[in-house]
């Protein structure tokens, strides 16, 4: 078994990791890292009887996701108390906002960024309010930086100068030069307000959860290679899962996919999150297409030392990810400017 399929198996069954040997193991905690699910992965077996350095491998790895969801929390607070002068709606995306509403999808989850979203017209406000409070900028090249302003979907990224952790300050959830528009200011209006928590942070807001999906779909299939998706398409299994017996849950995803012209992402989402993790959707989503292969095929290239495999198949969803983000001449143009400063593709 492939070790991307191994860790999907466990997730999905934990109790199968009782059958494992050595060589398993390793495949299993190498893929499981390198796809950022090791704390998933180690939430999932606590409790289990598991060989002995395994068990300390796991035991770090609770470790460091409970240290993770205490720094995302920490962040959350220090950015709502910098922007809180500002009177701006701010809201909460990707894991921060999973771990803030306590929702399955933050259960173990590795937490990086402090990803926020705010209306496009009060970017520059929401720019000065963070560099006076500590944060500066990543990107020194001119060149990124005018890119990220003109074209992208949120400002270049700031790192605090004390505490070393990145914020990623969105003003939409895809690039300006994407063929998609999904509606950022409908994005923030339905945004839902999150009670004071015990932690002691400031309210917050998050999307809907139809509209978490949405944004999860999004990153995932429009705006990326794919490149550790599975982390990704385990946020929309828990999201569904958590979620799809509430009613009118599918027909309130329906129905805001179609608003922000998500419908085939969103919809090939579902699909491939029950073929990948069994996640249990409504039957009329179920039906499949035949280049779903392909995407579950790409999700799942990882060998069992924890490298990616198929080089010619991550290669061609290199090229989809740049042709769904602008067109083909400003591609070349973008490319060929970044090719000269010395960038080259991960490969």
């Amino acid at each position: 078994m492939r070790a991307a399929w191994l860790l999907v198996a466990v997730l999905r069954d934990p109790a199968l990791a009782e059958r494992l040997e050595a060589r398993d193991w390793t495949a299993l905690l190498t893929a499981a890292r390198a796809e950022r699910l090791i704390g998933t992965l180690a939430g999932k077996l606590d409790g289990l009887p598991v060989p002995e350095d395994v068990a300390a491998i796991l035991a770090d790895a609770r470790a460091d996701a409970l240290r993770d969801r205490q720094q995302a929390l920490w962040e959350i607070d220090r950015a709502m108390a910098a922007l809180a002068p500002l009177e701006c709606p701010v809201v909460l995306l990707k894991g921060s906002a999973f771990v803030a509403a306590g929702l399955l999808a933050g259960q173990g989850r590795a937490i990086g960024d402090l990803d926020i979203l705010v209306p496009r017209d009060r970017l520059d406000a929401v720019e000065a309010a963070l560099l006076a409070a500590g944060w500066e900028w990543v990107k020194p090249d001119p060149y990124d930086d005018a890119y990220y302003r003109r074209w992208m979907h949120e400002l270049p990224p700031l790192i605090h100068v004390e505490r070393d952790r990145m914020i990623d300050v969105h003003h939409t959830i895809l690039p300006l030069t994407a063929r998609r528009r999904p509606d950022a200011a409908g994005l923030i209006a339905q945004a839902v307000d999150l009670p004071r928590s015990g932690d002691g942070i400031s309210p917050v807001r998050v999307l809907r959860v139809e509209e978490m999906l949405c944004h999860a779909a999004a990153h995932l299939l429009a705006d990326g290679d794919l490149t550790g998706g599975l982390r990704n398409l385990w946020d929309i299994h828990c999201l569904i899962m958590e979620h799809r017996e509430a009613p009118g849950f599918w027909e309130a995803l329906a129905a805001r996919a179609a608003h922000h012209d998500l419908t085939g992402p969103v919809r090939r989402a579902a699909r491939l999150s029950a073929r990948i993790f069994g996640t249990d959707i409504t039957r009329s989503w179920r039906q499949s297409r035949f280049t779903d292969s392909l995407f579950a095929a790409r999700l799942t290239c990882r060998t069992g030392w924890g490298t990616e495999s198929r080089p010619l198949l991550r290669q061609g969803f290199y090229i989809r990810s740049h042709l769904l983000r602008m067109p083909p001449l400003m591609l070349a143009r973008h490319l060929w400017t970044k090719w000269r400063k010395g960038y080259r593709p991960a490969g």
